[in-house]
């Protein structure tokens, strides 16, 4: 389908983020309507920036604006000053003028839609990888929506695929293992028609959905045709809520993640609501636990002040949980467990290539609703690892390891490069801007120097078992890391989710998804990193570490993309002339090509239309252009993704949820009345052989 951009659609939802109110409720305990659990009174932006009176004058106001106009410069390849264009433009083609299409980016734009399919342009080809209920280990039973076990599906494919990792096994791609998290359950739409009671789930139904969390492992080899095909293989493996987990780093042992199942605090069964990831360096696969939170029952009955106050700060609340599973395990009730959501919210370790090692929780990254963790090399060669906290008005994160990193993917290197996760310093970020606050208004109107940019710094929290901050022990720092990051003003942002450093340009991109209640009554509001208020369709942050190492205290940012409808005027692309780039909203994962390009899946288009993967350019005058590449059947949030030089993949998430069972939305993608099935989907070029490049003509 290849043709222009065009008219919107009419919304398809009134929920407040644009999805289905059953989705919100599943994935994320309806985290939206609730108030925000940030309620500190840190220091936000405007007050910061009510003391910069210009751009000129904040360049001249010290070592920190060096470092800001040092970044800019090797962003555009300029002298440091204040330039008469966009830095990022600068010596790289008149803005407004934009050069030939960039390779990686040839393709022809698919429309806004609301097709039950996946939507993908002219001249390209795509086929269903591996879905819910496809078998992955040994004796797995053929998928039966109307006959599911729990026993059954600890052997297949997991519901609600999230993150997609694809890590070649040799030097062609050829062969590959496939790596997929599994971030929630939605029962009333995966069991049959008046089966499920949500006030009454059996224990059956309940240990199913404790089997189709977590994480799988399949092994999968190139189709010559194009795409990718799942076999049988000693690698496969499934992670489920029953898989033990080691607890390592400064944490380990606290007293803080002691339950009466493991009185050692260093061993956890399973990993829940895992949102994005990353691959690592050596080989392994970094996960983000994120909603956490709405798993556990009956925080509201906590009546101890500081430990209620803790809770709270993390959004539990309430008495009963949506899924029941207190009924069935103790530990998810809060009343008989307290210590055990403290052992959910962090980043996990997986090691795919040995199926018979164990998963590992890195405590020192902190505690927090993880949307990702992805790796910088630092110039020292030690490691970086950033992430965002994703709940509006949170923050920022990375880590930074005390030890060095050692290239390689052999037994040796993946155990030396995961065990530096373990020690090291955790900061969070605080952005400042470089423009009047009377310039910044909430409504997403440039200020005068034509962007939103400025300079940043990372505050330490603590580092082994060292905290930096009053009143918090180290230990403290790590589990309840949002408090910490509260008592040192970090800035609050519009749900930081998936981070990526640019393995071409060096930059770091982050996706900033949405923040309706930005500059609401009682409300943080807007700042010139977060500058609109009811912040309906996100923005994407860029920046630049100070002399490009990602060890370094200070940085430069600016936004790249404040995403929407490119004809209203709250939107910016770049610099690119906003007539000729796609409509997108609400970016959540991030990915690259190896050209350098960025591409955007969505999550909650607020725009009417299906979500979708873009691909957007980065540098040269072709930055900001944004292109749908593929939309995503009705329902559904586009996940993943991975992008190589000749094929995209995609996790296509809750194709069709809130309906139910009895009469879906969505029927993809098996077609006719079938129920709908999360899945991993292929896209490649036609005749890949030869010119077969995506995105080449």
């Amino acid at each position: 389908m290849s043709v222009e951009p065009g008219r919107l659609l009419p919304l398809l939802t009134s929920h407040r983020s644009g999805r289905s109110p059953v989705t919100c409720e599943y994935r994320c305990g309806n985290a939206c309507a609730h108030p925000a659990p940030n309620t500190s009174d840190n220091e936000y932006f405007g007050d910061v920036v009510r003391n910069v009176v210009s751009r000129r004058g904040a360049l001249r106001a010290g070592a920190v604006m060096t470092a800001t106009a040092a970044g800019f410069a090797a962003l555009s390849g300029t002298a440091a000053a204040t330039p008469a264009v966009p830095p990022a433009l600068a010596g790289r083609g008149r803005p407004g003028k934009p050069g030939r299409p960039v390779p990686g980016t040839d393709f022809d734009p698919v429309a806004p839609n609301s097709a039950d399919a996946v939507t993908i342009p002219d001249g390209y080809e795509q086929e269903v990888v591996i879905r819910w209920g496809d078998p992955v280990l040994p004796g797995a039973p053929r998928f039966d929506f109307n006959k599911q076990t729990a026993a059954g599906q600890a052997k297949q494919f997991g519901y609600n695929n999230d993150f997609v990792g694809l890590i070649p096994q040799d030097a062609g791609g050829w062969r590959n293992l496939l790596v997929v998290n599994h971030e929630y359950t939605t029962e009333t739409d995966m069991f049959p028609a008046g089966t499920y009671d949500a006030n009454n789930p059996t224990e059956e139904q309940v240990k199913i959905a404790w089997a189709a969390h977590g994480l799988s492992v399949v092994q999968a080899v190139r189709d010559p045709r194009g795409g990718l095909k799942v076999v049988p293989s000693r690698y496969n493996r499934r992670i489920t809520m029953d898989t033990e987990f080691e607890v390592r780093g400064p944490a380990a042992g606290s007293e803080y993640l002691k339950t009466s199942a493991d009185p050692t605090g260093r061993k956890v069964l399973g990993t829940q609501n895992n949102c994005a990831g990353g691959v690592t360096p050596w080989g392994t696969v970094l996960s983000g636990e994120e909603n956490f939170n709405q798993y556990f029952a009956n925080a509201g009955t906590v009546t101890d002040p500081v430990a209620a106050a803790r809770l709270k700060r993390y959004g539990l609340s309430g008495a009963a949980s949506t899924r029941k599973w207190e009924r069935f395990d103790k530990r998810w009730d809060v009343a008989q467990e307290p210590n055990e959501v403290h052992r959910f919210g962090w980043v996990v370790e997986i090691d795919p290539h040995d199926p018979n090692s164990k998963p590992v929780k890195h405590t020192a990254l902190g505690r927090f609703k993880h949307e990702a963790a992805n790796i910088k090399i630092t110039k020292d060669n030690r490691v970086a690892v950033y992430s965002g906290d994703d709940e509006r008005f949170d923050y920022i994160y990375k880590f930074v390891s005390k030890g060095k990193y050692k290239k390689g993917t052999s037994a040796y290197a993946r155990r030396h490069n995961s065990a530096l996760l373990d020690d090291g310093t955790l900061y969070v970020a605080k952005f400042t801007g470089d423009s009047p606050a009377s310039e910044i208004d909430g409504t997403g109107k440039l200020p005068s120097d034509g962007e939103f940019d400025g300079y940043g710094e990372w505050i330490p929290l603590a580092s082994g078992n060292e905290s930096f901050v009053d009143g918090f022990t180290a230990e403290e720092v790590y589990v309840f890391t949002r408090l910490a990051a509260d008592k040192v003003g970090a800035t609050k942002m519009d749900r930081p989710e998936d981070i990526e450093a640019n393995p071409v340009n060096g930059r770091v991109y982050a996706a900033l998804t949405n923040n309706s209640d930005r500059g609401a009554a009682g409300k943080a509001g807007a700042d010139e990193p977060n500058p609109r208020n009811g912040n309906r369709n996100g923005h994407v942050l860029e920046w630049e570490e100070h002399r490009g190492d990602a060890a370094s205290t200070k940085f430069s940012w600016r936004l790249l993309l404040v995403c929407g409808d490119p004809a209203t005027a709250d939107t910016y692309f770049g610099g690119f002339p906003k007539d000729q780039v796609s409509p997108i909203s609400c970016p959540d994962n991030l990915a690259f090509d190896p050209y350098g390009n960025l591409w955007i899946s969505t999550d909650g288009n607020a725009l009417g239309s299906n979500d979708g993967l873009f691909s957007v350019p980065v540098d040269g005058p072709n930055r900001g252009q944004v292109k749908q590449f593929l939309t995503v059947p009705v329902g559904a949030e586009t996940c993943g993704p991975v992008v190589t030089d000749d094929v995209v993949l995609v996790a296509v998430q809750h194709p069709g949820e809130g309906a139910g069972a009895a009469n879906p939305e969505s029927h993809w993608p098996d077609g006719g009345s079938a129920n709908p099935r999360p899945s991993i989907v292929a896209v490649w070029k036609k005749g890949r052989s030869g010119a077969g490049k995506i995105g080449v003509r």
